[in-house]
């Protein structure tokens, strides 16, 4: 999930929408030349995205982009789900709720940071976190405060990442580091 400040919520969904709909043509047979994004694992985890979309679009969730299954043309085989922003959505919805490593990204409005933090933190799940902001001091302070196993600061899962180090979540996401 994603939470953006509530005078930015549009610019960014309709950013997202963009991304998401140009990914799409990405995605394929990982063998294949130009494959940026293969296929879920199996078919339990792709339909398991598949109906956390579809109870979020139950919950009143706006589709900005995805939200079906694909086939790309280089792969006529695969468990593919069209990368997918969903908005305007409640804390209530299981796409938030749950951890569902899918390409499905609920984008969420807030008011203040504290807010935000308040609500990022209501979760029984805690594997990662990033924090983005122009002030790289104040963004770190923000990410002080989240309960995530693995938090970065205007990244996420790129450069920095030591692969050597202890990596885990808190809560429900995991127990212990590997």
């Amino acid at each position: 999930r994603l939470y953006v400040h509530a005078s930015q919520y549009e610019e960014m969904v309709a950013a997202l929408g963009a991304e998401a709909r140009e990914k799409v043509q990405q995605l394929g047979d990982g063998l294949t030349p130009g494959t940026v994004y293969g296929p879920l694992n199996n078919a339990m985890q792709r339909d398991r995205v598949e109906e956390l979309v579809e109870d979020a679009r139950a919950d009143g969730a706006r589709v900005v982009a995805g939200g079906e299954r694909v086939r790309p043309p280089s792969a006529p085989q695969g468990f593919f789900y069209a990368p997918t922003i969903l908005a305007d959505l409640p804390d209530t919805a299981r796409i938030v709720r749950e951890e569902q490593f899918g390409p499905a990204l609920p984008v969420l409005s807030y008011e203040t940071v504290d807010e935000a933090v308040e609500r990022a933190n209501d979760s029984e799940y805690g594997l990662g976190a990033s924090v983005w902001g122009a002030n790289v001091a104040e963004a770190a302070g923000v990410a002080a405060r989240l309960q995530a196993g693995s938090i970065w600061i205007n990244n996420h899962l790129g450069s920095g990442l030591d692969i050597d180090a202890p990596f885990g979540g808190v809560k429900e996401s995991g127990i212990g580091k590997e």
